[in-house]
């Protein structure tokens, strides 16, 4: 058995164009995910133009925060460890189809005596952030790590909703997806006119058809800590939103050309992050119902690092998405070419953070 198993490994990394990316644990786990991010990000927000030790200069708050490395982990974090609102000001809309990324981390044993709140918000004032809470419209979703009745193997979540100035009552539900590990939550919030969906990690652990009002002018995204936060640690990262409702199949098969930012990698690799699996399913369920169809995938970066390294990079990407394809949705790879443009043809500025994270994307072409 272990001379097979060792064959089986040796031939995986010898066959050209096979990334290793598709086999990676983290990536099957999301086989259920359907998560798919907006068109064009809007919003990003990764604390690299802030110092080390400063609380973000683009946020607000009434409490502190600092931004910091950790060990272990890559990029620069938002630590929270008092109550407080806490806002980045440079969000002004969340228009009816607009999703939410970020990640959440805590350290293991993580016990505090609130949850962290993320809220869409219409409010009268921005200036008066602690009134997020009497906003005409409000969509408030929490989470609180390893708070299953003493469990630290899972976690709570709860929604609290306004709409048009009526408050519903809260609803609450436990997932393992909020388990205290040490391990990064992959929260995202997707909303879709008056329907909500809310993930953790792979789980959707919220579907709520008529959790806003259609008249809904949010214009605020706010995290809270409730009073006597305690011991409380809350590490945010990778703050992503992005608006539009994805049209896969009219892009591609009528226009001929679909660009998703949302197959996402690790930094400096070709290894396909597992929130992607929503857009690939999206792109191979086209693909599977247009069988004659002809694809050219083609990877672009930012302008971050060397030309050489980043043209490259992208040529592997672009393989790691076919490879993907092939393996896990049994699309036909002879279907499929590949290419990379490095940051030769950015659609963005590369000097914010959003416009970097708009021209790291990824193309699909019919041939």
């Amino acid at each position: 058995m272990k001379r097979i198993l060792v064959l089986i490994a040796l031939v995986v990394a010898l066959v050209p164009g096979v990334s290793r990316a598709q086999e990676a644990p983290a990536f099957q786990s999301f086989s259920k995910f359907d998560f798919v991010p907006g068109e064009k990000i809007i919003a990003m927000e990764d604390f690299t133009q802030d110092s080390v030790g400063d609380f973000p200069a683009k946020w607000n708050t009434n409490a502190s925060g600092e931004v910091v490395t950790l060990a272990g982990q890559s990029g620069r974090w938002l630590k929270l460890t008092k109550a407080g609102v806490f806002t980045p000001d440079f969000i002004t809309e969340l228009p009816e189809n607009v999703t939410v990324e970020f990640d959440l981390l805590v350290r293991p044993g993580f016990t505090a005596g609130f949850a962290l709140e993320l809220a869409l918000t219409q409010m009268a004032n921005r200036k008066n952030i602690v009134d997020w809470v009497d906003g005409t419209n409000v969509f408030n979703v929490t989470s609180f790590p390893g708070s299953g009745g003493g469990n630290e193997s899972e976690g709570t979540s709860s929604v609290t909703t306004r709409q048009d100035g009526m408050d519903a009552a809260p609803s609450n539900t436990q997932t393992r997806q909020l388990a205290a590990t040490g391990k990064i939550i992959h929260v995202a919030l997707w909303r879709q006119q008056q329907r909500a969906r809310v993930y953790f990690n792979e789980e959707k652990v919220w579907d709520l058809p008529r959790a806003m009002s259609a008249s809904a002018k949010f214009n605020a995204l706010v995290f809270s800590i409730g009073g006597g936060c305690g011991n409380c640690e809350y590490f945010l990262g990778s703050l992503r939103v992005a608006t539009g409702a994805p049209d896969t199949r009219n892009k591609l098969v009528t226009e001929g050309k679909w660009v998703t930012h949302g197959i996402l990698f690790d930094s400096g690799s070709d290894r396909v992050k597992g929130e992607s699996y929503g857009t690939l399913k999206e792109i191979a369920g086209v693909l599977t119902e247009n069988a004659a169809l002809k694809v050219q995938i083609v990877g672009h970066t930012d302008s971050d690092g060397g030309d050489a390294v980043n043209l490259d990079l992208s040529k592997r990407r672009a393989a790691a998405v076919k490879a993907i394809l092939a393996s896990a949705f049994k699309i036909d790879a002879g279907r499929m070419e590949t290419d990379g443009k490095g940051v030769a043809q950015p659609i963005d500025s590369n000097a914010t953070p959003a416009g970097k994270a708009n021209n790291r994307r990824v193309e699909f072409i019919k041939k």
